[in-house]
């Protein structure tokens, strides 16, 4: 497994050691180190701002309060990692698509339904054929099983290692290839049949889902989810993430990209609030 280099990995490890010995300033910091990177992993999996919000609240108050079962055999991160998909794969709450048992091939059919024979030209053109793209590839998700999609988000989304998946699923790494290699298949034979970003011959295309998207109310052209999401500093928007996509057209840039989701501030305000409440035991001492 890939860990920090030693300068890096001994900064974490004091970092934490501070955290545990209940320094508030090193709890705020771990908070902020994970809070953006759980928040992406939690989005992916569950689909929906609102319900990644709630997910990785618990995450985050799970993480802190074990950070005392920290030894450094993984990057901080990636033992968050651990603690989170093991709260994401296990969520009672379901997403809309896994509630309908919806599969690839009939998402496919659906997004073929009533698509536009022209390209939507109406307000916010450009932003709404975003929203519906960085929708679309959210569902796509949602279509595969839990243990399929966690396989592929780590690859392929995150770009972690099979050795460092296999350790945060606590598998095997064979195992892990197989869940990989069958969620790459899937995705892949859906995208080259049915996404014209990635096979032009493909017949769906964003511009031309919008108009459907938005009378099925699966856009809010007011209040795009996604498309104007708050970004990490610096990050990536949705016309740079788009941008990168179109350049690498594959059906794994698909997924990739989108922008650098953070965490939103009101949320994290909450978190800081419940974290210093009193009413949560912050650490295991």
């Amino acid at each position: 497994m890939t860990v920090d280099p030693p300068d890096e990995r001994s900064r974490e490890i004091a970092l934490v050691d501070r955290a545990v010995a209940g320094d508030r300033g090193a709890i705020t910091e771990v908070v902020r180190i994970l809070q953006d990177p759980l928040y992406r992993l939690a989005l992916r999996m569950v689909g929906r701002p609102v319900d990644a919000e709630d997910a990785v609240q618990e995450i985050l108050l799970r993480v802190v309060g074990n950070l005392a079962s920290w030894r450094g055999e993984a990057r901080l991160t990636t033992w968050a990692y651990r603690v989170g998909v093991n709260h994401l794969l296990n969520l009672r709450r379901r997403s809309a698509q896994e509630t309908a048992q919806l599969d690839l091939d009939r998402f496919g059919a659906n997004l073929l339904d009533g698509l536009a024979a022209e390209d939507y030209r109406g307000p916010e053109a450009t932003l709404l054929t975003h929203e519906v793209r960085l929708n679309c590839s959210q569902a796509m998700l949602q279509c595969l099983g839990r243990d399929e999609r966690i396989a592929f988000v780590l690859a392929d989304v995150f770009e972690l290692t099979s050795a460092e998946a296999a350790w945060i699923l606590d598998i095997g790494a064979a195992t892990y290839r197989k869940r990989l290699e069958r969620a790459r298949a899937r995705l892949g034979n859906f995208l080259n049949a049915t996404c014209g970003v990635v096979n032009p011959a493909a017949g769906c295309r964003c511009a031309r889902r919008v108009p459907a998207a938005l009378a099925l109310g699966r856009v809010d052209a007011k209040r795009p989810a996604l498309a104007a999401h708050p970004i990490v500093a610096g990050g990536r928007d949705a016309v740079r993430a788009e941008q990168q996509m179109v350049r690498l057209h594959d059906a794994a840039s698909v997924f990739r990209a989108h922008p650098d989701y953070a965490l939103p501030p009101a949320r994290l305000a909450a978190i800081a609030k419940l974290l210093s409440s009193g009413r949560f035991p912050l650490l295991d001492r």
